[in-house]
């Protein structure tokens, strides 16, 4: 895949060198020479990843990526830090503000352009999940990039691969103050676990002998649950080969050993940190997916929702030859309700309505409020007989005891008119609904409080 990448650097040669590199593997290459500028082009969303010199005069690599990642609208660009600078401490800086990675001079470029693929793959997701979050976002729902950056990607429960207990025991060691390491030291466990378990993260040790632990990092990634779940391995120097493998196959980051605690560490907190900030996009999406088909008020399916799945299940039941009933059900006098005892007291008339229904309706019946006072049950496998004993058990539920509507007692009994008509030879949804409609116009039409039927 391609993406537009930023290359910022003081020094023309290396900004070439990169250039070329990256433009002859079919990327999209800008660059910038000063932080400042790096942060403009940022500003305008015209790149998806920074290749970002730490050394520059002015403001540094790390003060710019620290004001990327505090600004929730570029938070979520992957920033790659290149410096010449080695130390473990240096990396750890780097990554403290916000790095996703930490490459050194001179750059490996094989390493270099898996990583950045690796990256521009993760920004391609989170690009998707940010524009359904906007939308959500400006139909109401609360604001999840905010949010996002109080997360310091600290606690959870990690899953640590490593058969080798020296090196498992200081993995957990520099672990232990932030998170619940639980340690599989046979490798046919571990995958187990991985695959079965809930966890936060998991650890694999690319050394596991008598067993593939890119495998168990392939299957991790295949599983839709495990999908999401980020993978940190641990490698020796001499496997640099399978470390770039282990990347196009998804794995999150890696480290090398021997192990610098404080980076394992940070590169721990970088993983759950954008795990999190994806799961608080995914989270408001859903919301926003529920409340376009959920009545607030009384927690049941809306007419929206009523309306998608009740073509597909009558045809469903055509296809079948089995029976099919709708129910429609208006609360008697229910504008006096309003009127007199007021809106809030009608709300809590509507949630108990609900609640009732639900509780004599059966497990596959849907019910679902069409809005004001009137309520519909989709039934299943259900002829008119059936539906008409159902219908008399909702009638009677309802009228059989008042509902409080206030803190002091006061208690108000209402009644119910249901329509019930039977899935004909038709076979048309609308058709259906119409028929039982009219049915609940003869029951309103008759006195209220019962139960009419309309047969194809």
């Amino acid at each position: 895949m391609t993406a537009k990448i930023l290359v910022v650097d003081d020094i023309l040669p290396n900004v070439k060198l990169l250039e070329a590199r990256l433009t002859a593997e079919y990327f999209d290459v800008t660059t910038a020479t000063n932080g400042t500028d790096a942060l403009a082009v940022c500003a305008r969303e015209d790149c998806d990843l920074l290749l970002l010199d730490v050394m520059m005069p002015g403001m540094d690599g790390f003060e710019v990526c620290r004001r990327i990642k505090k600004n929730p609208s570029t938070m979520h660009l992957p920033v790659i830090m290149v410096t010449a600078l080695d130390q473990p401490s240096d990396r750890v800086k780097g990554l403290e503000a916000g790095a996703d990675d930490f490459l050194t001079k001179p750059i490996d470029e094989i390493a270099l352009v898996a990583r950045v693929r690796s990256l521009a793959r993760l920004k391609v997701v989170l690009d998707d999940l940010r524009s359904r979050a906007s939308t959500a976002v400006a139909l109401g729902m609360p604001d999840p990039f905010t949010t996002a950056l109080a997360e310091e990607g600290l606690g959870g429960r990690i899953l640590l691969v490593d058969d080798r207990a020296a090196s498992a025991a200081q993995t957990v060691f520099a672990l232990r103050d932030k998170y619940l390491v639980e340690v599989a030291a046979d490798p046919h466990d571990g995958a187990a676990k991985a695959l079965g378990g809930s966890y936060d993260m998991v650890i694999v040790s690319l050394g596991l002998q008598g067993f593939d632990a890119l495998r168990l990092c392939s299957q991790i990634r295949s599983q839709d649950r495990t999908r999401q779940l980020p993978i940190l391995c641990l490698a020796e120097m001499e496997d640099r080969t399978r470390v770039l493998r282990a990347l196009d196959l998804g794995v999150n980051d890696f480290l090398m050993r021997p192990l610098d605690s404080n980076e394992l560490l940070a590169r721990v907190r970088t993983n759950l940190r954008r795990k999190r900030y994806a799961e608080k996009l995914r989270d408001n999406v859903q919301a926003s997916l529920e409340l376009a088909v959920v009545d607030s008020l009384t927690g049941l399916n809306n007419r929206r929702y009523f309306e998608m799945h009740l073509s597909t299940l009558v045809a469903q039941a055509a296809d079948c030859a089995r029976p099919l009933s709708l129910m429609i059900l208006d609360i008697d006098h229910f504008k006096g309700v309003n009127d007199t005892y007021g809106h809030e007291a009608g709300d809590k008339i509507l949630k108990g309505f609900a609640k009732r229904v639900r509780k004599v309706i059966r497990i596959p019946d849907m019910l679902c409020r069409l809005g004001g006072e009137e309520f519909v049950v989709v039934m299943p496998d259900t002829n008119m007989d059936v539906a008409a004993r159902i219908a008399e058990r909702v009638r009677a539920e309802i009228g059989q005891e008042r509902f409080i509507v206030d803190e002091s007692g006061t208690a108000i009994g209402i009644t119910v008119s249901i329509g019930l008509a039977e899935r004909g030879m038709d076979n048309l949804p609308d058709g259906l609904f119409r028929r039982a409609d009219r049915a609940l116009y003869r029951s309103k039409s008759n006195g209220r409080n019962r139960v009419s039927a309309d047969a194809a």
